[in-house]
């Protein structure tokens, strides 16, 4: 029996335009992922809060971007085509570390790959503009946002263009894209034509030689007390580390909303110019006597959605979906800073919170849906405990440029108090029809050890036998090219939160994720984390290995072998083999690692570690492993 749900779908098909009484829609999303009516698919997120302030929207659902057909299947937009590759870059969505195809693309039906093209991108804006050449193309999500300016693509091995210059689009969209996209919809759709809507926050656009050199000139001219920050060109970076570096350095300072400048990076006789970001939603339901200037966080949690994939799906789930169908997100935003991470270069520093009622209020709708049998599975966000934590001073937050607020320590300016969050925590476990509260999304212990009592609350009532931390590495150097604490800070946490259970009654363990060839680490780093995980008992199944997402600090340091923040020497494990030797020794007990693991401890000095004594990892290669080996080798 087919499933009735609450609110209509956007429109995918011309017979949805019909039913609706519509001739033509004023914005046609295009997304790489499937069409899911869910807040925690990005695209979709934007496509319903247009739709709530009045325009007429549509999403076109992984396209075949073979021909330029599947792109008219909703006829002209009015305004423009939203480009976006979905809530992951498209070449991490399909590829390992190891360059290898993954064997699942979380994001389509069924968890079949091959749904979009590399590069999605450019592709799809490249189709929009066959499809209707005149119609303006607007560029946003995570792929577009983290490739904005000249970037190091590690799946090619190579640094390339600003991501407008190859999608050939009117405007790029970078950040959490709800004002800037309101602001853009909201001017073309007054009549003002695309290539003069050039001072929004939070967007990017082309230059010809002439605006640039006008920049370059007077970098005063962009607003005033706001001097244009000139990044080193993407010539410059393509020859030389250092500039790339550079590059790197100066545009993690202008990443904060109440202090960044705007930014222009020449690509040969061209270049693209950026404003500073848009700044953050309101908590709340904001000021709503600002009118439809006040975008706040409870607008996009309240907008229409059926928390379900499309009906054209049938019975075939999109994983992605199955993850966050019975979960809650608080806020957005982290001011960690982890060095290997794109949530803050994306979602920004400032925590955007959500009222308490309008979380209870989700809650509720959870109630009503008819596979939800009381379990909350996740209450949390990018991070589990950032819950309306913020700078003590606004005045001091808007002038800061520091670009995390817990290392090297947690700064003094930041409010920690846990208490907001463990009022909420205890509202929601004391809904009608809720019998489990989990929190699944990591818990930043640095901030849970200040709070005793959050660690009580988490251990007695919202954890199901295992906690998420992610201390990454034990090694101090290691560590700090991550931007993460101590491993003590994160000891600490361990025994509270083992106290807090056994006092609970409760037989419950934390999880640590770790990460093997980041930059910074090596063979002898990894060899202090496997003594460690030896010594502590443990056996990681959960690691990952650095994968050079665009942008990112880390990305830098693997590119140039420099720190962008001192522009010291950093070692980086840059061969694939380099990598898998750091891995195996992360996950040394697991005999299909053996091989490797030893090869690494021979070239670290280490092979004291190679045997059957009590202090060693792996032990030494058996007959049985020679023979296989030999017939391995024909």
């Amino acid at each position: 029996m087919a499933v009735k749900h609450p609110f209509p779908f956007l429109p995918t098909t011309k017979a949805d335009l019909a039913a609706r009484g519509w001739d033509q829609l004023d914005v046609i999303i295009v997304s790489g992922d499937a069409y899911v009516d869910h807040t925690a698919f990005g695209p979709v997120l934007i496509a319903r809060f247009l739709e709530g302030r009045g325009f007429k929207v549509g999403i076109i659902a992984q396209p075949d971007w073979h021909s330029a057909e599947p792109f008219k299947v909703l006829g002209k937009p009015r305004l423009f085509f939203g480009v976006s590759a979905g809530n992951l870059d498209s070449m991490l969505n399909r590829l390992t570390a190891q360059k290898k195809n993954r064997s699942e693309d979380q994001y389509s039906p069924g968890g079949r790959t091959g749904a979009r093209p590399d590069r999605a991108t450019i592709v799809y804006a490249q189709r929009c503009r066959e499809a209707y050449p005149e119609v303006p193309i607007v560029l946003g999500g995570i792929e577009a946002s983290l490739r904005r300016i000249a970037h190091y693509d590690y799946w090619s091995d190579k640094v390339r263009r600003a991501i407008l210059f190859d999608a050939k689009a009117d405007l790029l969209i970078f950040g959490m894209g709800e004002r800037p996209v309101w602001e853009v919809a909201r001017r073309l759709a007054a009549g003002e034509p695309i290539s003069s809507i050039r001072d929004v926050r939070g967007t990017a656009y082309l230059v010809n030689d002439e605006e640039a050199k006008k920049h370059e000139a007077d970098p005063a001219r962009r607003a005033a007390d706001r001097k244009t920050v000139v990044l080193p060109s993407y010539e410059q970076v393509v020859e030389s580390k250092d500039a790339f570096a550079r590059m790197s350095h100066d545009f993690q300072l202008e990443t904060n909303p109440g202090n960044g400048r705007p930014l222009l990076q020449r690509h040969g006789n061209r270049a693209v110019f950026f404003n500073p970001p848009a700044l953050p939603l309101e908590d709340g339901v904001g000021d709503p006597e600002k009118g439809q200037a006040n975008v706040a966080m409870d607008e996009l949690y309240d907008l229409p959605f059926n928390r379900a994939p499309h009906p054209m799906y049938g019975s075939e789930g999109i994983p992605a979906f199955e993850t966050v169908k019975h979960s809650v997100v608080l806020m957005r935003g982290c001011f960690g800073g982890c060095s290997f991470c794109s949530i803050t270069e994306h979602e920004g520093r400032v925590i955007q919170n959500r009222s308490a009622e309008s979380v209870l209020r989700e809650v509720r709708a959870l109630r009503r849906q008819g596979d939800f049998r009381g379990t909350v599975t996740d209450l949390g966000g990018p991070t589990a405990n950032m819950y309306r934590l913020k700078c003590k001073s606004e005045a001091i937050e808007s002038k800061c440029r520091k670009l995390s607020c817990v290392h090297p320590g947690v700064c003094e300016n930041l409010g920690t108090d846990h208490g907001p969050l463990i009022d909420l925590m205890k509202k929601v476990r004391k809904e009608d029809g809720v019998k489990h509260v989990f929190i699944a999304s990591g818990v930043r212990y640095d901030l849970a050890e200040l709070s005793p009592e959050y660690v009580t609350e988490l251990a007695a009532h919202h954890t199901g036998g295992q906690l998420s931390v992610a201390p990454e590495h034990v090694s101090p150097r290691v560590l700090e090219k991550m931007k993460k604490p101590g491993i003590e800070s994160y000891e600490r946490f361990q025994t509270m939160f083992a106290c807090a259970s056994q006092d609970a009654g409760k037989e419950q363990y934390d999880i640590p994720y770790f990460i093997s060839g980041h930059p910074g680490s090596s063979l002898d780093d990894m060899i202090e984390l496997a003594l460690w995980l030896k010594k502590s008992g443990r056996r990681p199944r959960q690691v990952q290995d650095f994968i050079p997402t665009p942008m990112s600090m880390a990305t830098a340091m693997y590119f140039t072998g420099l720190d962008p923040m001192t522009f010291e020497p950093v070692f980086t494990a840059r061969g694939l083999k380099e990598k898998r030797l750091q891995k195996a020794l992360l996950l040394y007990w697991n005999p299909d690692n053996w091989p490797d693991a030893r090869e690494a401890l021979q070239q670290a000095g280490r092979s004291d570690l190679i045997g059957r004594g009590p202090d060693c990892l792996v032990p030494p290669e058996s007959g049985m492993e020679r023979d296989r080996r030999a017939r391995a080798r024909g």
